[in-house]
Protein backbone atom coordinates (compact mmCIF):
# COMPACT_ATOMS: atom_id res chain seq x y z
CA UNK A 1 0.00 0.00 0.00
CA UNK A 2 1.51 3.64 -1.00
CA UNK A 3 1.71 6.42 0.64
CA UNK A 4 -1.02 7.86 -0.89
CA UNK A 5 -3.28 4.96 -0.49
CA UNK A 6 -2.35 5.11 3.98
CA UNK A 7 -2.96 8.43 4.66
CA UNK A 8 -6.29 8.88 2.70
CA UNK A 9 -7.66 5.51 4.72
CA UNK A 10 -6.30 7.48 7.67
CA UNK A 11 -8.55 10.56 7.02
CA UNK A 12 -11.34 8.14 5.90
CA UNK A 13 -11.68 6.89 9.51
CA UNK A 14 -11.21 9.77 11.20
CA UNK A 15 -14.66 11.25 8.79
CA UNK A 16 -16.39 7.92 9.93
CA UNK A 17 -15.81 8.28 13.17
CA UNK A 18 -16.77 12.01 13.08
CA UNK A 19 -20.21 11.58 10.96
CA UNK A 20 -21.16 8.25 13.14
CA UNK A 21 -20.49 9.64 16.32
CA UNK A 22 -20.24 13.42 16.23
CA UNK A 23 -17.41 13.85 17.94
CA UNK A 24 -14.30 16.23 17.32
CA UNK A 25 -11.36 14.54 15.27
CA UNK A 26 -8.37 15.32 13.49
CA UNK A 27 -5.62 13.76 11.34
CA UNK A 28 -1.47 14.34 12.61
CA UNK A 29 -0.47 17.22 11.54
CA UNK A 30 0.39 16.97 7.46
CA UNK A 31 3.08 18.56 5.33
CA UNK A 32 2.90 20.50 1.96
CA UNK A 33 2.41 17.01 -0.09
CA UNK A 34 -0.05 15.46 2.18
CA UNK A 35 -2.54 18.22 1.64
CA UNK A 36 -2.08 18.41 -2.12
CA UNK A 37 -2.73 14.25 -1.67
CA UNK A 38 -5.91 14.92 0.29
CA UNK A 39 -7.34 18.28 -1.05
CA UNK A 40 -10.28 17.57 -2.76
CA UNK A 41 -11.13 14.60 -0.65
CA UNK A 42 -11.88 16.41 2.81
CA UNK A 43 -15.76 15.23 3.14
CA UNK A 44 -16.79 18.27 5.04
CA UNK A 45 -12.54 18.34 6.89
CA UNK A 46 -10.72 21.77 7.29
CA UNK A 47 -7.28 22.23 7.27
CA UNK A 48 -5.77 24.12 10.51
CA UNK A 49 -2.58 24.79 11.31
CA UNK A 50 -3.07 27.38 14.11
CA UNK A 51 -2.35 30.12 12.36
CA UNK A 52 -3.16 31.96 8.15
CA UNK A 53 0.31 31.03 6.80
CA UNK A 54 0.93 28.12 8.59
CA UNK A 55 3.08 25.32 6.66
CA UNK A 56 2.21 22.28 8.45
CA UNK A 57 -1.64 21.96 9.34
CA UNK A 58 -3.87 18.68 10.66
CA UNK A 59 -7.12 17.81 9.10
CA UNK A 60 -9.85 18.79 10.98
CA UNK A 61 -13.61 17.34 10.83
CA UNK A 62 -15.09 19.97 13.12
CA UNK A 63 -19.00 19.01 14.91
CA UNK A 64 -21.15 22.28 15.82
CA UNK A 65 -20.16 22.42 19.34
CA UNK A 66 -15.95 22.28 19.08
CA UNK A 67 -13.83 24.71 18.47
CA UNK A 68 -10.46 24.06 15.58
CA UNK A 69 -8.28 25.37 18.51
CA UNK A 70 -9.21 22.40 21.02
CA UNK A 71 -6.92 20.08 18.41
CA UNK A 72 -3.81 22.46 18.57
CA UNK A 73 -1.91 24.02 21.40
CA UNK A 74 1.52 26.14 21.42
CA UNK A 75 4.51 25.04 23.76
CA UNK A 76 5.54 28.85 24.86
CA UNK A 77 9.23 27.55 25.10
CA UNK A 78 11.73 30.61 26.48
CA UNK A 79 15.55 29.03 26.50
CA UNK A 80 17.97 29.81 29.47
CA UNK A 81 19.28 33.26 29.27
CA UNK A 82 23.22 32.18 29.11
CA UNK A 83 22.35 29.54 26.69
CA UNK A 84 23.25 29.74 23.10
CA UNK A 85 21.01 30.80 20.47
CA UNK A 86 18.45 27.40 19.04
CA UNK A 87 17.80 26.99 15.69
CA UNK A 88 14.69 25.70 14.31
CA UNK A 89 16.55 21.66 14.28
CA UNK A 90 17.53 22.54 17.77
CA UNK A 91 13.98 22.14 18.90
CA UNK A 92 12.40 19.72 16.00
CA UNK A 93 15.38 17.58 16.90
CA UNK A 94 15.06 17.72 20.72
CA UNK A 95 11.49 17.37 20.21
CA UNK A 96 12.11 13.85 17.95
CA UNK A 97 14.57 12.88 21.25
CA UNK A 98 11.63 12.74 23.63
CA UNK A 99 10.00 9.96 21.57
CA UNK A 100 7.51 12.29 19.78
CA UNK A 101 6.68 11.81 16.12
CA UNK A 102 7.18 14.06 13.50
CA UNK A 103 3.61 14.09 12.46
CA UNK A 104 2.40 15.57 15.99
CA UNK A 105 4.21 18.37 15.54
CA UNK A 106 3.25 21.49 13.49
CA UNK A 107 5.41 24.65 12.87
CA UNK A 108 8.38 26.00 15.35
CA UNK A 109 8.63 29.78 15.18
CA UNK A 110 11.62 30.37 16.67
CA UNK A 111 12.42 33.64 18.49
CA UNK A 112 15.35 35.02 19.89
CA UNK A 113 14.50 33.59 23.12
CA UNK A 114 13.13 30.76 22.90
CA UNK A 115 9.87 29.52 20.14
CA UNK A 116 6.67 28.83 19.58
CA UNK A 117 6.32 25.25 18.88
CA UNK A 118 2.39 24.21 17.43
CA UNK A 119 1.55 20.80 18.59
CA UNK A 120 -1.21 17.94 19.01
CA UNK A 121 -3.45 19.20 21.38
CA UNK A 122 -2.99 14.99 22.94
CA UNK A 123 0.96 15.58 23.37
CA UNK A 124 1.05 18.94 24.87
CA UNK A 125 0.72 17.70 28.93
CA UNK A 126 3.18 15.50 28.45
CA UNK A 127 5.64 17.20 26.53
CA UNK A 128 5.33 20.38 29.32
CA UNK A 129 6.31 17.71 31.69
CA UNK A 130 9.15 16.37 30.04
CA UNK A 131 10.65 18.88 27.80
CA UNK A 132 13.51 20.26 29.47
CA UNK A 133 16.29 20.73 27.32
CA UNK A 134 17.47 21.63 23.57
CA UNK A 135 21.21 21.58 22.18
CA UNK A 136 21.96 20.94 25.44
CA UNK A 137 20.64 24.32 26.83
CA UNK A 138 17.75 24.36 29.44
CA UNK A 139 13.99 25.19 28.61
CA UNK A 140 11.38 26.60 30.44
CA UNK A 141 7.81 25.17 28.41
CA UNK A 142 4.51 26.29 29.10
CA UNK A 143 1.58 25.22 27.11
CA UNK A 144 -0.37 28.38 25.96
CA UNK A 145 -3.34 28.65 23.04
CA UNK A 146 -2.95 29.51 19.40
CA UNK A 147 -4.31 33.46 20.49
CA UNK A 148 -1.03 33.65 22.11
CA UNK A 149 1.00 32.71 19.14
CA UNK A 150 3.99 35.34 18.59
CA UNK A 151 4.02 35.96 15.00
CA UNK A 152 6.09 38.68 15.14
CA UNK A 153 9.43 36.48 15.30
CA UNK A 154 9.24 35.39 12.18
CA UNK A 155 11.94 37.28 10.32
CA UNK A 156 12.20 38.05 6.95
CA UNK A 157 14.57 39.06 3.99
CA UNK A 158 13.69 41.67 1.56
CA UNK A 159 14.73 40.50 -1.86
CA UNK A 160 14.27 43.06 -4.72
CA UNK A 161 14.75 41.81 -8.32
CA UNK A 162 13.78 42.07 -11.63
CA UNK A 163 12.30 38.96 -13.77
CA UNK A 164 11.35 38.98 -18.03
CA UNK A 165 8.25 37.24 -16.44
CA UNK A 166 5.95 36.48 -13.63
CA UNK A 167 6.62 33.03 -14.29
CA UNK A 168 6.70 30.61 -11.28
CA UNK A 169 10.71 29.67 -12.46
CA UNK A 170 11.58 33.06 -12.38
CA UNK A 171 10.18 34.41 -8.95
CA UNK A 172 11.71 31.17 -7.61
CA UNK A 173 14.56 31.87 -8.97
CA UNK A 174 14.68 35.37 -7.34
CA UNK A 175 12.98 34.38 -4.01
CA UNK A 176 15.46 31.49 -3.51
CA UNK A 177 18.94 32.14 -5.10
CA UNK A 178 19.15 29.69 -7.57
CA UNK A 179 18.71 29.05 -11.58
CA UNK A 180 15.86 28.72 -13.59
CA UNK A 181 17.34 25.57 -14.38
CA UNK A 182 17.15 24.37 -11.02
CA UNK A 183 13.61 25.90 -10.05
CA UNK A 184 12.27 23.74 -12.82
CA UNK A 185 13.89 20.78 -11.47
CA UNK A 186 12.06 21.68 -8.47
CA UNK A 187 9.04 21.52 -10.11
CA UNK A 188 9.72 18.19 -11.80
CA UNK A 189 10.25 16.75 -8.65
CA UNK A 190 7.17 17.91 -7.42
CA UNK A 191 8.26 20.02 -4.42
CA UNK A 192 7.26 23.25 -5.50
CA UNK A 193 3.71 24.38 -3.69
CA UNK A 194 2.36 27.95 -4.61
CA UNK A 195 -0.32 28.96 -1.99
CA UNK A 196 -0.09 25.65 -0.50
CA UNK A 197 -0.56 24.01 -3.79
CA UNK A 198 1.75 21.38 -5.16
CA UNK A 199 2.73 22.89 -9.07
CA UNK A 200 4.02 21.05 -11.84
CA UNK A 201 3.62 23.65 -14.34
CA UNK A 202 6.98 25.88 -14.20
CA UNK A 203 5.27 28.55 -16.48
CA UNK A 204 2.46 28.81 -14.02
CA UNK A 205 1.70 32.64 -13.41
CA UNK A 206 2.36 33.96 -10.21
CA UNK A 207 0.76 37.49 -8.54
CA UNK A 208 1.35 39.89 -6.17
CA UNK A 209 0.45 38.17 -2.47
CA UNK A 210 1.02 34.57 -3.12
CA UNK A 211 3.28 32.51 -1.34
CA UNK A 212 5.79 29.98 -2.58
CA UNK A 213 7.51 26.93 -0.74
CA UNK A 214 10.30 25.18 -2.04
CA UNK A 215 10.08 21.45 0.35
CA UNK A 216 13.64 22.03 2.03
CA UNK A 217 14.75 25.25 0.91
CA UNK A 218 12.05 27.07 3.12
CA UNK A 219 8.79 29.56 1.80
CA UNK A 220 8.66 33.15 0.24
CA UNK A 221 5.90 35.87 -0.30
CA UNK A 222 5.68 37.86 -4.13
CA UNK A 223 4.88 40.91 -1.65
CA UNK A 224 4.95 43.35 -4.71
CA UNK A 225 4.65 43.67 -8.02
CA UNK A 226 5.75 47.67 -9.56
CA UNK A 227 6.60 48.76 -13.13
CA UNK A 228 9.08 47.61 -15.62
CA UNK A 229 12.43 48.77 -16.32
CA UNK A 230 14.09 50.38 -19.41
CA UNK A 231 14.73 46.59 -20.69
CA UNK A 232 10.96 45.69 -19.95
CA UNK A 233 12.03 43.49 -16.78
CA UNK A 234 9.10 43.28 -14.46
CA UNK A 235 10.08 45.11 -10.68
CA UNK A 236 8.97 42.80 -7.63
CA UNK A 237 9.83 42.51 -4.17
CA UNK A 238 10.17 39.24 -1.86
CA UNK A 239 9.87 38.51 0.99
CA UNK A 240 11.98 35.31 2.10
CA UNK A 241 11.74 33.33 5.64
CA UNK A 242 14.83 33.15 6.89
Amino acid sequence: MNEKDVLMGQIQDKYSRFRGKNVLTATDFLDLNQQSIANGHTQEGIFYGGYEDAERKRLVFLPDYANLEDTIKVLKVTRAKEGRELTHRDYLGSLLAEGIKREKIGDILVRDDGADILVAAEVAEYLASNYSMAGRVSLKVEIGEVEDLDLSSQKTKEIKDTVSALRLDSVLSSAFGISRSKAQEAVKMGIVFLNGVQMNKSDKQVKEGDKLVIRGKGKACLREVSGKSKKDRIYIIVDRYI
